[in-house]
């Protein structure tokens, strides 16, 4: 059923092209952002999950642990 009526719309094939040109060019932009961006900035975030120094100073000052 869905097919006859897909088919049955002027223009459809244009569509998956379209999304697929977004798709390229949306991963190339990532890339050319992944190799320009700076290193060190990259380092710290891919580390920020990892870092508990604040969460640790947070609890401490709450709890009065020193």
């Amino acid at each position: 059923m869905y097919k006859e009526v897909l088919q049955s719309i002027e223009g459809i094939g244009i569509y998956p092209i379209i999304s697929l040109l977004f798709f390229f060019v949306f991963f190339v932009g990532i890339l050319v952002w992944y190799f320009r961006a700076d290193k060190a900035y990259l380092k710290k975030m891919a580390e920020l999950p990892l870092d508990n120094s604040d969460k640790l100073q947070q609890f401490q000052s709450v709890s009065g642990e020193v």
